[in-house]
């Protein structure tokens, strides 16, 4: 038996989700580079220092936007991974709103007013809980087999 067969024939919507999550990632590092060019933040710094730079808040607001989301993605990748296994079709559905609801996030996050991240961003929460119990369903399923 090959091991593509172990899979559901709609895991595919799974791995086109997580290969989306990956431009999508590529992409924000794109916004932090366009940043540091423009706010002149330059390597190694992480973030940029107020008592040094009058757009440090702007700046940092665009690197924490990413950073963040680089915090989730082992969580998010895991989980649309494992519970993908036993509910693709939802935990690719699930997946599409995690990565529209980190857009908006991330949107939200560069306009330098933090709070605006989670305007629409914070529906990424509702996915990762969805996403969650699909996982928590596939293990309830590997226990009882």
């Amino acid at each position: 038996m090959a091991a593509i067969d172990l899979f559901p024939r709609e895991y595919g919507y799974v791995v086109l989700v997580l290969v989306l999550y990956s431009f999508f990632n590529f992409w924000m590092a794109g916004q932090v580079g366009r940043a540091r060019k423009k706010y002149k933040v330059f390597y190694p710094n992480l973030y940029a220092l107020e008592s040094e730079n009058k757009d440090a808040k702007i700046f940092n607001c665009i690197q924490r936007g990413h950073q963040n989301s680089l915090e989730m993605m082992p969580l998010f990748f895991m989980l649309m991974i494992f519970g993908g296994i036993r509910h693709p079709c939802i935990s690719a559905s699930l997946g599409v709103l995690y990565v529209v609801a980190r857009f908006f996030y991330f949107r939200g996050y560069a306009t330098g007013v933090p709070e605006k991240r989670l305007t629409i961003g914070k529906y990424f929460f509702l996915a990762l809980l969805g996403l969650m119990i699909c996982t928590i369903s596939f293990a309830v399923t590997l226990l009882r087999a």
